[in-house]
């Protein structure tokens, strides 16, 4: 049984529990389902707030003490912070991250989405398919994850890639040409021409400036701040982050989800949760998103409540104990042998 498996006495129970609470019903009372699907205004407002308030504080130490050894902190601790602001625009397509819903579709795109070059609106309607398809060919994200598991010196390739810019650079192409019109939109690996249609150069140049406008307006803000301050070189701490180990992040990540679970419409078999200690929390698992077994279970459950929604489970047998993100990379990096 792996870590994702569920105990045999409820496999019969659950597996039609993705995406609501249906199969929950046997194992979560009506009140309990109330208290965990409860949102919270102030509590969004405070996780804006407080990832800012790292980031902000990060760069301001930079700028009094910009030894290399700060530089590194610099740089692991604002990419960390990226994902963060990434894991609560998911927050705030699904819905959870305001109770009140226009909060979520404001601040969780300008404040969350923007900055880190993402689109809440867009991001809403792919994810939606990744939860209706998780397992399957048709959920978007596959492309994340197929092609695991690799050899540990393919998988050190692609994070030398994605710790030397390689990845980020791509990213940042790849974003370009989606805004312009030119390939789909994803947050996946998969990429898909869009027909010209009789566009021109002229007619891809001003979709781009239009669907970028909001990440530039607030990354030009973002870069004022710091240039009144005195110090508008940090802006370029913030742009290297990104680039370098950010995409690192998102890696391990999407790896700790997905890769190398059962093919399954089960969420209790295509999903899984990780454990995170305190440096996984810091960079690749913000916000309780590694309680993501929880998730797929309960969509409806914001990040704060997830915790609570796993320890009732594992109360009632239904998850087994989560792997370490190091366990993660072992799986991922250990090819079957061949049979």
């Amino acid at each position: 049984m792996n870590d994702t498996t569920p105990p045999p006495d409820l496999r019969e129970r659950l597996p039609r529990a993705a995406g609501g609470t249906t199969g929950l019903r046997s194992l979560l009372t009506r009140e309990q389902i109330a208290e965990l699907t409860r949102r919270s205004d102030w509590r969004g407002a405070c996780a804006i707030a407080s990832t800012w308030a790292v980031i902000g504080a990060t760069l301001w130490l930079l700028a009094l003490w910009p030894h290399p050894l700060m530089w590194g902190v610099a740089l692991v601790v604002i990419a960390g912070r990226q994902l963060a602001l990434a894991i609560l625009q998911h927050e705030a397509a699904h819905g959870t991250l305001f109770r009140t819903r226009w909060m979520n579709d404001v601040f969780g795109d300008w404040l969350c989405a923007r900055p880190i070059w993402q689109d809440v609106r867009k991001y809403r309607a792919h994810h939606r398919r990744h939860h209706s398809a998780t397992g399957s060919d048709a959920d978007p994200d596959r492309s994340l994850i197929a092609p695991f598991p690799v050899s540990r010196a393919a998988l050190s390739r692609k994070l030398l890639r994605d710790l030397t810019g390689m990845t980020g650079l791509k990213v940042l192409y790849g974003r370009l040409l989606m805004d312009a019109g030119v390939i789909r939109w994803t947050v996946a690996n998969d990429v898909q021409r869009l027909p010209a249609n009789g566009r021109r150069i002229h007619d891809y140049v001003v979709t781009a400036l239009r669907n970028m406008l909001p990440m530039l307006i607030v990354n030009a803000g973002l870069f004022a701040i710091l240039a009144v301050s005195g110090h508008a070189w940090l802006y370029g701490v913030w742009v290297l982050a990104y680039v370098t180990p950010f995409p690192v992040f998102v890696r391990i990540r999407s790896m700790a989800e997905h890769a190398c679970t059962e093919r399954s419409a089960d969420p209790l078999r295509n999903t899984r949760s990780t454990r995170a200690g305190w440096l996984a929390r810091a960079t690749v698992a913000p916000f309780n998103v590694n309680y993501h077994i929880e998730h797929h279970l309960m969509a409806s459950v914001p990040y704060y409540r997830l915790p609570a929604l796993r320890r009732l489970l594992r109360a009632r047998g239904a998850v087994a104990p989560a792997p370490s993100y190091v366990d993660v990379l072992r799986i991922v990096s250990t090819p079957p042998a061949p049979g």
